[in-house]
């Protein structure tokens, strides 16, 4: 676990603006700020998926020198705040996960709550935000969203069979696409929908795609498979060409509103 006695709570990986393509890491780190300590938990809590997104923060990186896009990383443990959830999530501040009581977050205080969201989870959005805004100005069209994300293979004594997954709402122009090249490979198992439902209000998809009617998608790694740096950068070099083919279809830089399966946005 990193920590900083100055803690900025995102990092701009900066890339061509003009090509339309905006990379998102919100689970990418495990770092949390000095005063927050450890949160009570031992240091091998945070050698888990519960702290983060195992190898997200390195094919992400790796996938952005490859296709020369930005991306916007979340700087701080999911275990502070959660940056892909809505400010009404109840899952926003987890007090217990996957077996795992965090005495750092119980008992939590509505200040204290506000708190995080003030120095950590809205400085994300807005540097989100911001880069989503200045790439839809660079590059005159609308951008396209890639959240890159991983999951735990095991979870909660369930093994899951998924090497990767998409995860999408309603808009499917990104998600189809990205289905039918990933399975070309047919050592794959393509997940549709699949560990979890792309449909979730107020996350970042939401939050910066659904809303403006930008093409998206949610891709899920299982963590095995890219725990270590070079098993990362095969994963970028994987998906940089069909992400780039993706982003090439006319149809992905159209804004079009689908809404989202959660309600009205």
């Amino acid at each position: 676990m990193t920590r900083s006695a100055v803690f900025a709570p995102y990092e701009i990986i900066e890339g061509d603006r003009k090509r339309g393509i905006v990379l998102l890491g919100d689970h990418a780190k495990r770092a949390l700020p000095d005063e927050y300590g450890d949160l009570g938990l031992p240091p091998a809590e945070f050698q888990r998926h519960i702290a983060y997104d195992i190898g997200v923060e390195q094919v992400t990186r790796k996938l952005a020198a490859l296709l020369g896009a930005p991306a916007v990383l979340a700087n701080f443990s999911r275990l502070l705040i959660d940056p892909n959830r809505g400010e009404d999530d109840p899952t926003l501040i987890r007090q217990l996960y996957d077996g795992t009581v965090v005495p750092g977050n119980y008992p939590m205080t509505p200040e204290e709550r506000e708190r995080r969201l003030d120095n950590y989870y809205r400085p994300y959005h807005d540097a989100v935000g911001a880069m989503v805004s200045s790439v839809a100005r660079e590059s005159g069209k609308a951008p396209f969203l890639f959240s890159v994300h991983s999951f735990t293979p095991v979870m909660q004594g369930y093994v899951r069979p998924w090497h990767v997954g998409l995860l999408w709402d309603r808009d499917d122009r990104a998600i189809r696409p990205l289905i039918e090249l990933l399975a070309r490979d047919e050592t794959l198992v393509v997940g549709d929908n699949e560990p979890y439902d792309g449909a979730l209000r107020g996350d970042t998809m939401f939050k910066h795609a659904i809303v403006n009617g930008y093409a998206h998608a949610l891709i899920e790694i299982r963590q095995d498979l890219i725990a270590d740096d070079a098993t990362a950068e095969d994963w970028a070099i994987r998906l940089a060409p069909i992400v780039d083919a993706v982003n090439a279809r006319p149809d992905i830089h159209e804004v079009k509103l689908f809404g989202s399966r959660t309600g009205p946005v």
